[in-house]
């Protein structure tokens, strides 16, 4: 795309920016892209340049006297400027390239800033960094390249290394001060920041090395450092694992449970937390839920206790498992192996014939899985369709599966009814073959067997939180809020914009059911493409909490997580909470400062693991379209940005199409989420043609273009 003049992309950004409820993202993109339009600094887009006569710079000189403090988190862009989020206040601050003071994207900083007016009457601040706070950028990872200095007289100087950011917006380079570790040129390597004193330039000392750059294995172990999942336990966890899992169990204090109770599960799957049982009773239902007793295991103040919760969670990949608990446990003594005698806490739960929840107990209690289900073939059986083999394994539990697949179709009627949200991404199976390569992606499917764990799990869940919650016990609670204001507000006039009715949601306070009945309308039109992309930005992300709060996206007022201890250290914290409080009698209060650590360090730990597992996930897709550059595929535009849009093919891999490489002249229209030109329009959901044209391993990115 050729570059407009400077004075026509400025008056157009300025036209971009009279929207008045713009978000803060699309306010940084939207400068970015002004910058890359025009070429030149931040600093002339963001006072003008010599047309505005320096109207801004002297009502800026006028204002300085009411300048404020303030302290926030700093976020930077790859041109160098940057914006600081401050809290309880609307709108981030612009700081110029040359007023950072060296904050790195994610730094606490101080700053000073000042607001003035727009050229079309809007308010604008602008502000200083004046002291880092907290250096939260502690390392950095890339990859390792020369670097030659040229003296005045032109003679070449003995060269130095730098390092190369995966990460754009640290820069173009660092300079390598020191190295703990042999490396070489074209190395992945992992640094440790050095902050540079005031006007000089930011250094590292390489700690670790990864190998070739380009290559899966070095991307995926940087992977894992990048985003600080732990991989090996210490030989003091590992032998007290050991030491736990060969101990004998023992009757005490449990219920032997004798109905029929079996596991249903993906077919690799090793670490089985939870096992079911159903009986009809009169009026409806008794569901069993058995889950892994891991706290019988896991002692307060252990070894053990300190790595789960600095671990957080297991971690899933393409092609293994990092687990929260060494495997003695996860996959030995804890795991529901079938024809094996496990500790579990028994959550009994009955159910009047509306699939209402009318009690609950918990018990400890040791069980015997009869057999050990795996999804696809209850699917078979489900469908009418299993071979003789799949009947034989599961005939002493098959009429049991029908009685829970009449209960699965009840609470999934009465999930509906109640308004619980069904926003499903496409995921992907990734195919390897025996070297651990790829051969092969599709889109994974879920049916009824599935889907009807997951029921029963929601189940477990909503009854063990309000239980907890009647008794005023400590529970690490999973909540979901209601969305932001301005995003749901946003949300409501796409939706508008497209004909539907909204008449019914309220913008104060919305609901899921209101968010369903649109789902249902979106469906019934062929909209559910662009409808459900809205309304996933309008929302808020789940997180665990000590506190009790109402889960928006399932529409509860009670939930929390329970059902997997062995992966989950919320589970588990809840788990001991029950045997401490519930059953054991002691002090609630004694547990509530544990419940509020649990809730934090699970919460942080999530987000480690959705980051990790996605970056993996994207490497092992780029890795197998690298080899299919200059083909052409179907597509599927799935989201817009003020910068390009993203085209997923069949296969779920998903690529940009940047703006630079359309035909003609777009802009990004927010409110209608669309990329337009005079001539054509995008969509989300729109079908495309497009050819790869890059697919980069280091960043684990693909980019398309569209091939008319």
């Amino acid at each position: 795309m050729k570059k407009k003049s400077t004075k026509k992309a400025f008056e157009k950004f300025k036209k971009r920016n009279t929207h008045k409820r713009r978000t803060k993202e699309a306010a940084r993109r939207e400068l970015m892209r002004a910058v890359a339009e025009t070429g030149v600094g931040t600093d002339a887009l963001h006072l003008g340049d010599s047309h505005d006569g320096g109207r801004r710079e002297r009502a800026s000189s006028k204002r300085r006297h009411d300048e404020r403090s303030a302290e926030g988190v700093f976020s930077s862009s790859r041109s160098g400027f940057g914006f600081v989020t401050v809290e309880d206040r609307e709108g981030d601050v612009f700081i110029p390239q040359d007023k950072t003071a060296g904050a790195l994207d994610g730094d606490v900083v101080e700053i000073v800033f000042h607001e003035y007016e727009g050229y079309l009457g809007e308010r604008k601040t602008e502000g200083r960094v004046t002291k880092i706070l907290v250096e939260t950028r502690k390392k950095v990872i890339g990859r390792v390249e020369e670097e030659r200095m040229l003296s005045r007289r032109r003679a070449r100087l003995p060269h130095s290394f730098v390092l190369v950011p995966d990460d754009p917006k640290m820069g173009d380079s660092i300079r390598i001060k020191s190295s703990g570790v042999d490396v070489r040129v074209g190395d992945k390597v992992e640094a440790t920041l050095i902050r540079p004193r005031s006007g000089s330039r930011l250094e590292c000392e390489v700690v670790r090395s990864f190998g070739r750059f380009d290559t899966r294995e070095a991307n995926y172990e940087s992977i894992l450092a990048e985003c600080e999942i732990p991989v090996d336990f210490t030989p003091e966890e590992l032998a007290e694992a050991q030491r736990l899992a060969a101990t004998p169990l023992t009757e005490e204090g449990r219920v032997r449970r004798r109905e029929i109770i079996f596991t249903i599960d993906g077919e690799g799957a090793k670490d089985l937390d939870d096992a079911i049982s159903l009986r009809k009773i009169k009026g409806g239902w008794q569901l069993g839920v058995h889950i892994a007793d891991v706290s019988a295991y896991v002692g307060e103040r252990t070894h053990l206790d300190r790595a789960v919760m600095a671990r957080g969670t297991s971690v899933y990949f393409t092609d293994k498992v990092v687990p929260m608990l060494p495997p003695a446990l996860s996959n030995g003594a804890c795991s529901l192996n079938a024809g094996e005698d496990k500790y579990t806490l028994s959550a009994i739960i009955n159910l009047d014939s509306a699939a209402e929840i009318k009690s609950v107990r918990i018990e400890p209690s040791i069980i015997r899985s009869r057999v050990r289900g795996v999804y696809s073939e209850v699917n078979a059986i489900f469908e009418n369709r299993a071979d003789n083999a799949t009947r034989v394994k599961y005939k002493e539990v098959i009429p049991t599966l029908k009685r829970m697949h009449e209960l699965y179709l009840v609470l999934k009627e009465k999930s509906r009814a109640r308004g619980s949200l069904e926003l499903e991404s496409a995921e992907a199976e990734i195919v390897l073959d025996k070297d651990g390569m790829p051969v092969d992606i599709v889109r994974r499917t879920r049916a009824d067997a599935e889907m009807m764990i997951e029921e029963f799990m929601l189940t477990a869940n909503e009854a063990v939180a309000r239980l907890l919650s009647d008794k005023d016990i400590p529970c690490v609670y999973r909540v979901h809020d209601e969305p932001p204001p301005e995003k749901l507000f946003d949300f409501v006039a796409y939706v508008h914009s497209l004909g539907f009715d909204t008449d019914f949601v309220s913008v104060e306070k919305a609901t899921s059911a209101d968010f369903c009945r649109l789902l249902t309308e979106a469906e019934e039109r062929g909209l559910l493409p662009q409808v459900s992309y809205s309304m996933l930005r309008s929302m808020s992300k789940a997180k665990y909490s000590d506190v009790r709060r109402a889960h928006f996206g399932l529409s509860l007022s009670y939930y929390c997580h329970f059902t997997s201890p062995i992966r989950r250290l919320s589970d588990l914290a809840t788990h001991r909470i029950i045997h401490k409080v519930l059953l054991e009698g002691k002090r609630a209060d004694a547990y509530r400062k544990y419940a509020r650590r649990a809730a934090a360090a699970a919460t942080e730990s999530e987000l480690r693991a959705v980051d990790a597992e996605r970056k993996i996930e994207n490497l092992y897709k780029v890795i197998f379209m690298k080899d299919r550059i200059g083909e052409q595929f179907d597509a599927v535009i799935n989201s817009i940005t003020s910068f390009g849009f993203f085209a997923e093919l069949e296969n779920t891999c998903e690529g940009l199409v940047p703006i630079s490489e359309l035909d003609g002249m777009f802009a990004f229209d927010e409110k209608n989420i669309t990329l337009r030109s005079f001539h054509k329009i995008y969509h989300i959901a729109d079908r495309v043609r497009v050819r790869l044209e890059e697919a980069d391993i280091v960043r684990g990115k693909l980019r398309f273009s569209v091939v008319e």
